[in-house]
């Protein structure tokens, strides 16, 4: 099956504008995210899919290839969904335009899921290491099945350990004289003493392989309730019977969301030199 991978970027950032183009290690974000993905074994292109004549000049002028999008799309997955509609491609993989860290390895790893042909997406996922990752609401964690299809995405803690994890709470007074519980410091998770490694929780990490017919479905198809309150895409495709294959990578990535993340994102390439 011919695969392609389709970097979503988008120049109006609200929490940090102009993020593709930013320098690092003498080159734009951008630049890292394409070569990174070239590289990978079972892809046939790349291709960056964006809203700015100045994103596509520098895709070109570094030697990629760039394709203009709508400026309407409120998603990613939207703008991968408008070029994918006008290629021959089997499979479409979203690479995050944000991603300087993507190993090729990912890339073929979530290709590879789409053999599996119940699965309409494939993404991965990584054992949390850092127990405050479990109660980080930015990170998003994922359970599956016994054969690796997702069964829930959340930025909750799941699964949640109810024997091990001892919720604290303390009633305090309430307006009025009620009294009502406070769990703002709800786990023995906060304890020195926990050791994640005696639980089995998973992140998830943002990177999806489609079936070209399973993305443009999903992205004609309005969010959802689940998707709504959990502000997570992937959930759509859930309620909607969509099945999403999983594997577990070993591989570590950090987006860019700010320029403290882009500032920890170079000292990893400084490391990795």
């Amino acid at each position: 099956m011919a695969s392609i991978v389709i970097i979503p970027a988008r120049y109006h950032s609200t929490r940090f504008p102009g993020k593709p183009l930013c320098p690092l290690m003498g080159k734009p974000l951008i630049q890292h995210v394409y070569e990174n993905s070239k590289k990978a074994h079972l892809i046939d292109d790349v291709f960056v899919a964006t809203d700015s004549e100045t994103i596509v000049e520098s895709v070109l002028s570094f030697g990629g290839k760039a394709v203009m999008t709508s400026i309407t799309h409120s998603s990613g997955t939207d703008r991968i969904a408008e070029v994918a509609a006008m290629m021959n491609y089997d499979i479409i993989v979203n690479v995050q335009g944000d991603e300087p860290l993507i190993k090729p390895q990912m890339i073929d790893d979530v290709i590879s899921l789409l053999d599996d042909k119940r699965a309409s997406i494939g993404t991965l996922m990584k054992k949390i290491e850092d127990p405050m990752e479990v109660l980080d609401p930015n990170v998003v964690k994922v359970v599956f099945d016994n054969e690796g299809f997702a069964l829930y995405f959340s930025r909750a803690p799941i699964p949640f350990y109810r024997d091990e994890w001892k919720i604290h709470s303390k009633e305090q007074s309430a307006s009025g004289g009620a009294k009502s519980k406070d769990f703002k410091s709800i786990f023995e998770i906060r304890n020195s003493k926990f050791e994640i490694r005696n639980f089995h929780c998973y992140k998830h990490i943002g990177i999806y392989s489609y079936r070209k017919e399973a993305l443009i479905a999903l992205s004609r198809i309005e969010p959802t309730e689940l998707e709504r309150i959990e502000k997570l895409e992937q959930l759509r495709a859930l309620e909607n019977g969509m099945r999403i294959k999983t594997k577990e990578t070993f591989f570590e990535t950090y987006g860019v969301d700010t320029p403290e993340d882009l500032e920890r994102v170079k000292k990893c390439l400084s490391t990795s030199l």
